[in-house]
């Protein structure tokens, strides 16, 4: 019998593990999950059969994943090398959500040798992105229009009915540490035939407006290379280009604040951590001043009120607070992080939301065209969030389809062509997540 190995058993393998096992008999094929701590994929699937995996464990892991028609790696991305060489010298599938690294793409050759196929960046942000832009792009090179523009946002957000008190309007529900030193890398992309490019410290003032139809106004800030993607697209004479990230009106300009003060930076190690308040740890980053207080030193370096919207948003969040850190050591970023997970994840009140949206503009005989496209979908509960579900389920119709031969392909590929991106695409809209376009002059 065909077997899929799943490798990781953490919040965003849940819907997955689930569709998987769901489809398991029909399909015929038998779903083994391993998991570092096996008693946490129990707790979740007391049913399904679970092993104690590390892949660290060279003789282990390359023992198991032998046994694999298909492995799926959940697990942290600089791990996944370690999976694609044993599935490339073993002819075994390999799927996963993480962005292709150079070193897996080296593997292309001996993946396609073993005939077996490596899938990357088949989750939601990379993953449906591709498929569903590449969807409309491939439609608009068909009609032979001219592609003059193409932007794109995603966001992990809070659903409208779980905002409650929550000023920000905002909790974690992706890797709280990529939310903290999103854009600290360099920021490119193209505008009107011109390269652009957006240091760290400005990235949080240069923000977009976008509207979802039925969900209102979203602000959005620049990726880091929206270049990377010229060729992956085969849009090397798109005049704009831009990929960014979408939060709720007033986010930027208060988490430009922890930019500012350097509390986002990740390259050294504090002193006396152990002993850190949250207001101390702020204090840190501010003139010596005995007679002001942390607040008011605030107020004045980042030149707004003491009772600003900013400012409220700090007090929410416990930043002047004399509680404890609770870590003995750490960088800017992994203390600012650690703070922040206090008040900023989801407990059981709060449902998810993913907003993707992209822009077409294009010329249809001389006529200025777009096409603007959305997805939006809501989470059950802070289990099976909307994160979960639009990361896990991608990789799980894939699965699916590289089982049954419907995708033949071998090699390193990430799913910009139509033999992967319409079955996905297809089974997603079936199952609720669909695409709203609409098409105007512009």
């Amino acid at each position: 019998m065909k077997s899929v190995l799943i490798l990781g058993a953490g919040r965003s393998s849940t819907s997955l593990i689930r569709y998987l096992l769901d489809n398991s008999v029909a399909d015929g094929f038998q779903v083994i999950i391993g998991e570092k701590e096996p008693d946490i994929a129990h707790k979740k699937f007391p049913k399904a059969e679970i092993l104690a995996f590390d892949i660290l464990d060279k003789e282990q892991a390359a023992r198991e994943i032998k046994k694999a028609t298909l492995v799926i790696s959940m697990l942290p991305a600089s791990l996944h090398v370690h999976v694609a060489r044993i599935c490339a010298s073993e002819g075994i599938h390999l799927l996963t959500a993480s962005y292709l690294s150079e070193e897996i793409k080296a593997l292309s050759d001996a993946f396609a040798a073993s005939k077996a196929i490596c899938l990357m960046e088949m989750g939601l942000d990379p993953g449906i992105d591709h498929m569903s832009a590449m969807k409309v792009l491939d439609r608009i090179q068909k009609k032979g229009f001219e592609l003059t523009s193409f932007e794109t946002f995603t966001g992990g957000l809070l659903a409208d009915d779980a905002i409650k008190d929550n000023p920000w309007n905002y909790k974690f529900t992706w890797n709280p540490r990529n939310v903290v030193l999103a854009g600290s890398g360099s920021v490119k992309f193209i505008q009107e035939g011109k390269y652009k490019y957006i240091p760290y410290h400005r990235l949080f003032r240069r923000t977009e407006v976008i509207h979802i139809p039925g969900y209102g106004y979203f602000e959005g800030y620049a990726n880091r290379d929206s270049l990377n993607y010229l060729d992956l697209y085969n849009l090397r004479n798109i005049r704009t280009l831009y990929r960014g990230t979408l939060r709720r009106p007033g986010f930027c300009r208060a988490w430009d604040i922890f930019v500012q003060l350097g509390a986002t930076d990740d390259s050294y190690q504090m002193e006396g951590v152990e002993q850190m308040t949250h207001r101390q740890f702020i204090n840190s980053f501010l003139q010596f001043n005995p007679h002001d207080s942390v607040e008011l030193k605030l107020a004045h370096y980042m030149n707004f009120g003491l009772e600003s919207e900013e400012m409220y948003k700090l007090n929410w969040l416990g930043i002047f607070s004399e509680e404890k850190v609770g870590l003995s050591q750490g960088t800017p970023a992994q203390i600012l992080e650690h703070i922040l997970k206090k008040k900023w994840t989801l407990d059981s009140t709060d449902r998810d939301m993913i907003v993707m949206w992209h822009k077409f503009d294009f010329l249809d005989k001389g006529r200025h065209k777009q096409i603007q496209a959305h997805m939006v979908a809501v989470g059950d509960d802070e289990v099976n969030t909307a994160m979960a579900k639009t990361v896990g389920l991608p990789l799980g119709i894939a699965a699916r389809e590289v089982l049954a031969g419907r995708i033949a392909l071998t090699g390193v590929h990430i799913p910009t062509q139509k033999e992967i991106y319409e079955p996905v695409l297809a089974e997603l809209e079936r199952m609720g997540f669909e695409f709203m376009e609409r098409e105007t002059l512009s």
